[in-house]
């Protein structure tokens, strides 16, 4: 069966779509996995908003998704308040422990570790933050009790899931995870084979760590025996790390501004710093708008050549500006003024490729494996949440079943270069950049259109563009926004998705200047869209996802 044909069958069942003279759903939930789809709805029937309904979501999503996110791991959130129009911003991102070094992630020639080795270590663990960031949120936006978010997913772990295509995808390629004794014990059989579709995975040492985190909330992993057992799990790792108790028990998550700015008649809304999301997502649509975007079809030669080439600018300054506020002058304004991107989008060409290019100089500057949820309650409050443990299964590392994240390789591994201070250089109890868009879709009256995120690394923020142009200027349904074929600049190559009719634009657009790569893509969207006075909501076809809605 071609990839093709199962990204047919598999958009058949991966939205709820409103049959005709029927009322659209009033509440939708659409994420990664069914299991966890179905504990958001039950949240929604009891009464719940959608925070609670976020937290039963993300507890399933650590069960039986254990290689893209879990407790072990952080996220951001962000809310939207459907009375007031107000958007919070909750961030759960990972920090760097106290006793970090800049140049932890260099060998002793002074040389940056492979990638590999450099993920797998104990250097890589930073300070979970999922399970504080959700306990904020739910002691401002949550309605039923904290303990009662938790069983679906005990359930889950402890009577056993049937092994989902993406896990079991993901075991077959990284057999060495079974050198890890937890995993091995969870993951694999006893004849050492990885678990195949459909074969039964408990996870009774989660089901007991859960349950503890639903009577005494985070302080359950973040301080007493789970986190001395993080603590010796890290630091005695053939290339130990430093994580300590005090950076567990000091770990706080942080509220943040909605980072704003219009398109066309629509406000779009996604994180800040010291995520790269909002940032890159905002100027790769502005330096659209004015290619009328909307006139070209989502497939053509030139609406793809467009999105590489504003992709490729933001990306640029990305690697140059983007870094943890708290350490970081970043020039948020000036990188979306209009004066700014004005000069950016000189440099585009609707007829040549820029090819690699440099930062700007942006005005005010001075020198110095994921999943994605998106919910919508009966009340209209909303939520968009991404949530991660970086890598396929993190750290490779299981602590009382959940598995460590490896977030601090998201920070540069040099400290400087060229005799400059790289902005997201490592720098104790410092917050990684990342790509993860968790984002809202307004009119003018504040009223939300969409709640849309994807997962996929740095190329959440091409994936997250182009559902956002497929909404709001194809005009195209949920589905059709988040399965649209990929194209990718992250400021190199141009990456057409293998399989689908833009990968026939391959030998054009390398007469046009391009550098490109013909790949797979891993996708990892998922949405909700206003429809009249409901919601429509879809997952990504590339993944086990689904959207349910009632």
């Amino acid at each position: 069966m071609t990839r093709r044909l199962l990204a047919a069958i598999v958009l058949l069942v991966a939205v709820w779509r409103v049959p005709a003279g029927l009322a659209a759903p009033q509440a939708m939930v659409a994420a990664a996995h069914p299991l966890a789809v179905e504990a958001g709805l039950e949240m929604l029937r009891r009464g719940g908003t959608a925070v609670d309904a976020a937290i039963a979501v993300q507890m399933v999503l650590g069960v039986v998704e254990p290689h893209a996110s879990g407790i072990g791991g952080g996220g951001f959130l962000l809310h939207y308040d459907a009375a007031s129009g107000a958007i919070a911003v909750y961030d759960g991102r990972e920090t760097a422990p106290a006793g970090a070094t800049a140049t932890m992630f260099l060998d002793a020639d002074g040389k940056p570790l492979p990638f590999a080795e450099a993920v797998v270590s104990g250097v890589s663990v930073g300070v979970p933050g999922l399970l504080a960031m959700l306990e904020l949120a739910h002691g401002e936006h949550g309605r039923l009790a904290w303990r009662d978010l938790f069983a679906p997913a005990i359930d889950a772990a402890h009577a056993g899931f049937p092994a989902p295509h993406r896990l079991v995808q993901w075991l077959g390629r990284m057999p060495k995870l079974a050198d890890e004794p937890g995993i091995r014990a969870v993951y694999f059989n006893p004849d050492g084979s990885p678990k195949r579709l459909g074969e039964r995975v408990n996870n009774l040492a989660l089901a007991a760590t859960m349950r503890l985190i639903a009577d005494q909330g985070p302080r359950a992993v973040l301080e007493g025996d789970i986190a001395r057992e993080m603590v010796e799990r890290v630091r005695g790792h053939v290339r130990p790390g430093t994580l300590s108790p005090a950076d567990l028990a000091g770990y706080r998550p942080v509220k943040r501004e909605a980072l704003c700015g219009p398109y066309r008649r629509w406000t779009v809304c996604s994180m800040p710093p010291p995520s790269s999301g909002g940032i890159a997502l905002l100027q790769i649509l502005k330096l659209l708008e004015p290619f009328a975007i909307w006139k070209e079809a989502p497939d053509s030669l030139q609406a793809v050549h467009l999105i590489a080439e504003a992709s490729r600018l933001a990306f640029a300054d990305r690697a140059r500006y983007v870094a943890d506020p708290a350490f970081v002058a970043v020039p948020v304004a000036g990188l979306l003024s209009d004066v700014y991107l004005d000069q950016r989008r000189a440099l585009m060409s609707s007829d040549r490729s820029m090819g690699e290019v440099e930062p700007g100089v942006p005005p005010g500057y001075v020198e110095r494996g994921t999943s994605h949820v998106s919910i919508v309650d009966r009340s209209g409050n909303a939520v968009t949440f991404t949530t991660t443990i970086e890598a396929p299964f993190g750290a490779q590392m299981m602590v009382r079943g959940f598995l460590l994240n490896n977030e601090l390789t998201d920070f540069a591994a040099r400290p400087e270069i060229a005799g400059r201070p790289v902005a997201n250089r490592v720098q104790p109890g410092k917050r990684p950049r990342s790509s993860m868009s968790p984002t809202f879709v307004v009119d003018g009256d504040r009223r939300l259109l969409a709640a849309l995120g994807s997962a996929g690394g740095a190329r959440i923020i091409g994936d997250t563009v182009q559902a956002v142009i497929g909404l709001l200027d194809w005009n195209l349904s949920m589905q059709q926004a988040v399965a649209l074929p990929r194209v990718i600049n992250l400021n190199g190559a141009t990456e057409l998705e293998a399989e689908t009719p833009l990968s026939g634009h391959a030998d054009a657009l390398r007469a046009l200047g391009h550098r490109v790569q013909v790949r797979r893509h891993e996708g990892g969207l998922s949405g909700v869209r206003r429809v009249g006075d409901g919601w429509e909501g879809a997952a990504d076809p590339r993944r086990d996802g689904i959207a349910r809605g009632e």
